[in-house]
């Protein structure tokens, strides 16, 4: 990987965290079995198509959190 691949490594970090926060989540919200079982495919499509958009996540995040300081 050469130095200018911003968005690749944006992509991987931002997946890693999006996947574990939802799968955390389908375990919290349908139980152990079925959240452990079969929750990580919803987590990995849901976190695979929201990394693409990475870098309009950041922006939406910086938006929502200047709103919400004031």
């Amino acid at each position: 990987m050469d130095d200018n691949n911003w968005y690749q490594i944006g992509f991987y970090i931002s997946f890693t965290i999006l996947f574990v926060g939802f799968w955390i989540y389908c375990i919290a919200t349908y139980g152990f079995l079925i959240g452990v079982g079969i929750g990580w495919l919803p987590s990995l499509i849901a976190a695979g198509i929201l990394s693409a958009a990475w870098p309009l996540l950041i922006v939406v995040a910086l938006v929502v959190w200047m709103f919400l300081s004031k």
